[in-house]
């Protein structure tokens, strides 16, 4: 642990702030059409309608705050995830929850022809849902309930099973595949305001309520029968972290596709700089979250200029090094 008291961790997260608000920026400047910071101050402070400008306004800005919303939202609940299950491995894509979600959608595109952005949403939480209660009615089976150990082979094989159920649905229509190819490896191109709009009110939801919990997984995370001997309704805390887990998961899902490994790797992060304090940690982990999806997301413009590479590639390259290295050591523990 880095920042052991209260002043240097509210010091540290101003810092975070700022390291944020930098990146913002430059997620406006740095891509295909050459832009300076200059341009991207005279965009909102003196617009005038040229191309430097509009593509400043209308797809850059809306790209950044996409890449900040679910940035966050996946580091959140990939901590609330593993609080919850004790489970160092747990987060959204790990569990299933992206792919569930992402199937839905893709079922969603080729059998009901959907589109809106706001018809996405539900079949987005709808798919989160179904996947995260599956996963956990799976592990709780046996005598010995849910453990860590039957919790990730749970996740992985639902996360296996959607996958496959996904792949033939894209194979049987060549049309679906066209349209959802490039948002299935993860993206946040090509969003718009619009596209903000119909999920944000959930991300805000998500986000403030996750807040109030920090206290909550404290207690839950040393132990489930410790929280019940201290007075803590486990059933309902449980039930409401899994609402504010299919969210922020399933949110992020429908505006950007099944982006995975932020929501495993932010949380270690975190705990190794303010401790296991969940009031530290979960505002900790919206920071970093989105820190980590904005500096992915300009990488990814660059990596292979002209042209751009789908931000979950960048986040995967990150985060599965970090997967193998966790199970390794999962594995040397038990």
């Amino acid at each position: 642990m880095i920042l052991r008291n209260t002043l240097s961790r509210v010091i540290g997260f101003l810092f975070s702030l700022l390291i944020l608000a930098g990146l913002f920026l430059a997620s406006n400047v740095y891509g295909y059409t050459n832009t300076s910071w200059t341009s991207v101050f005279h965009a909102y402070m003196a617009f005038d309608g040229s191309n430097v400008h509009i593509i400043i306004r209308e797809l850059r800005l809306p790209r950044a705050l996409v890449a900040v919303l679910v940035g966050s939202a996946l580091a959140i609940s990939g901590a609330l995830m593993q609080a919850l299950t004790r489970n160092p491995m747990a987060s959204p894509g790990i569990l299933g929850v992206n792919s569930g979600a992402g199937f839905f959608i893709v079922a969603g595109v080729a059998l009901l022809s959907i589109s809106a952005q706001s018809e996405m949403i539900w079949f987005s939480f709808a798919g989160a849902a179904v996947a995260a209660i599956f996963v956990y009615l799976i592990s709780s089976v046996g005598r010995e309930g849910l453990t860590p150990l039957k919790l990730t082979l749970a996740g992985a094989t639902i996360a296996a099973l959607f996958a496959s159920f996904t792949a033939s649905v894209l194979v049987t229509d060549e049309s679906t595949l066209d349209s959802v190819l490039f948002w299935l490896a993860g993206s946040v191109d090509g969003r718009k305001i619009e596209h903000i709009r119909p999920v944000l009110p959930f991300f805000v939801i998500g986000l403030g309520s996750a807040l109030l919990l920090g206290k909550a997984m404290n207690v839950i995370s040393v132990g489930e029968d410790v929280a019940k001997g201290l007075g803590q309704n486990t059933f309902r805390l449980k039930m409401i972290s899994l609402l504010i887990v299919v969210l922020l998961a399933g949110g992020s899902v429908s505006i950007a596709g099944p982006i995975g490994f932020v929501g495993l790797v932010i949380p270690h992060i975190v705990r190794g700089v303010v401790g296991r304090d969940y009031r530290w940690v979960i505002p900790y982990c919206g920071l970093f979250g989105a820190i980590l999806l904005v500096t992915a997301d300009i990488s990814a413009r660059f990596v292979a200029f002209p042209k751009e590479v789908p931000v979950g590639v960048m986040t995967a390259i990150v985060g599965a090094p970090f997967f193998i290295y966790l199970a390794r050591k999962e594995l040397l523990k038990s």
